[in-house]
């Protein structure tokens, strides 16, 4: 395969395109799935930038380089690695509430539901008018015009979207503003001494991330930073609505605790965390954590030499700046689902989603290499720094990689084989059981990824910090 994609990431390290060279990208090419868009390409890219930047790490701490491998199949796979899960023999459907989905509205148009969260669903069924029931909402949603749906949704509170095409994204404000934007930044946002790599025997020995992102994007972040050595403390709240099999999924190698920033109390042992951590990933809204005290600016004085990683929907300019959104949202209202529809139609006519969560995981895997590459400033030149991305922005890059000829979406395989899904497993021994679940994908000739901690339900441990090594 080639490694056009992986030349495309490398400019916002700083580092030369030839880097892309250095790294053994195989197993073909798209289409690996039924999709028109470039899913596996830009997944084996981005994981080779994370093993690209955590080779620099290895370097900084031992003068050698590390060769890095990927599997383009088995990168593809891990963009729906939730559809791979069994615990205790048992299958973990990632199958999402009934009526969460595309509907018709008026004028030959589409409108997207989000209902997996219980307050989104509650929100919609408001807006509605109707019982959570999958007729009632379809006959609810024909009577709405698809854009005054979308703005009743988001004023309550909701998630969803106006199916759009891709034209009408392009025209559109926030589509305007978001191709004003870079993949992603890297931001120097305050002065500090340089900092020398903790010790240790991995890439990300003796660093501390604390992960307060939800869902699948920012928790693909901590896993994968996970993979290299970090402790990663994930933060959470018993009053958040989750879905608990996702932490199956992306929880791997964290530690997991609950704080609720409302309370005076807890917030400062969030401040306390925030002292000695060395990343801090965050994917609420623009601007939610500065009251609390959390802004990216807050957080380098609290803690100078911080990385800040900040994730958000649709990113930090435009009108819909602080509007809510997920992958498939993004895919929703970009015109990547009218597109999917037109090339790989449903049972039912309409747009369709692609068959993984793309835009989620190469972002999750973008945090994790722009954190790492950030950690590579700290330890030459010192500074804090604010990783700075948006699903919107990475949707954009995902279209910006082209389509696959129609002539080569024929007969292309729905599922990878059963050798290959055997091949690319695991079993871990967690709280709730024996868990199966994909290994990562990452080959690295020194430090291969791993995770030193089996999943946790969310919760399970004390909000403090583990000892480092001596």
């Amino acid at each position: 395969m080639s490694n056009a994609a992986l030349r495309t990431i490398l400019p916002i390290a700083g580092w030369s395109e030839t880097l892309a060279d250095a790294v053994e990208i195989t197993g073909g090419t798209d289409p690996i799935l039924p999709t028109p868009f470039r899913i596996s390409e830009t997944a084996a890219a981005t994981l080779a930038a994370v093993g690209l930047a955590a080779s620099d790490l290895w370097q900084l701490r031992t003068g050698r380089e590390q060769r890095v491998a990927v599997d383009t199949r088995q990168a593809t796979a891990s963009l729906r690695s939730g559809h791979y899960l069994t615990i205790d023999g048992t299958y973990v459907s990632p199958a999402p509430n009934a009526v969460m989905g595309t509907y018709r509205a008026r004028h030959g148009r589409w409108s997207y539901l989000h209902c997996n969260f219980p307050n989104h669903r509650a929100a919609a069924l408001k807006v509605l008018g109707v019982a959570e029931d999958r007729e009632a909402v379809s006959k609810a949603v024909a009577q709405w015009d698809a854009l005054e749906l979308e703005e009743a949704i988001i004023a309550a509170n909701g998630a969803g979207g106006m199916v759009r095409t891709m034209d009408e994204w392009a025209q559109h404000p926030q589509g305007i503003a978001v191709a004003t934007l870079p993949l992603m930044e890297i931001i120097r946002i305050g002065d500090s001494p340089a900092e020398p790599l903790p010790a240790g025997d991995r890439p990300l020995s003796g660093i501390r991330v604390l992960d307060l992102t939800r869902v699948i994007a920012g928790p693909t972040c901590g896993r994968t930073l996970a993979e290299h050595g970090a402790d990663v403390l994930k933060i959470s709240a018993e009053h958040l609505p989750s879905l608990g099999r996702q932490e199956y999924d992306t929880g791997h190698g964290k530690l997991s605790a609950y704080l609720d920033l409302r309370d005076d109390r807890q917030n400062e042992i969030l401040r306390g965390l925030a002292r000695e951590a060395d990343v801090f990933s965050q994917g609420y809204r623009p601007g939610t954590l500065a009251g609390r005290g959390f802004s990216p600016e807050a957080l380098a004085e609290l803690r100078p030499g911080i990385v800040v990683v900040s994730l958000s929907a649709f990113g930090h300019v435009g009108p819909w700046a602080a509007r809510r959104g997920f992958d498939t949202v993004i895919q929703t209202v970009s015109g990547m689902t009218t597109r999917q529809g037109e090339v790989f139609p449903g049972a039912a006519p309409g747009p369709q989603f692609y068959p993984v969560s793309a835009i989620d995981f190469l972002t999750g895997y973008l945090m994790a290499f722009g954190s790492m590459v950030a950690l590579g400033r700290r330890a030459r030149e010192g500074g804090s720094w604010h990783v700075r991305i948006s699903l919107a922005q990475v949707g954009r890059w995902l279209v910006s990689r082209g389509q696959v000829p129609e002539a080569e979406l024929k007969n292309v395989a729905q599922e990878f084989t059963p050798e290959e899904l055997e091949r690319w497993s695991m079993l871990s021994d967690t709280p709730v059981g024996r868990l199966q679940h994909l290994s990562p994908t990452l080959r690295m000739s020194e430090t291969p990824p791993r995770w030193a901690r089996t999943m946790v339900p969310l919760g399970y441990n004390q909000p403090v910090w583990p000892a480092r090594a001596a």
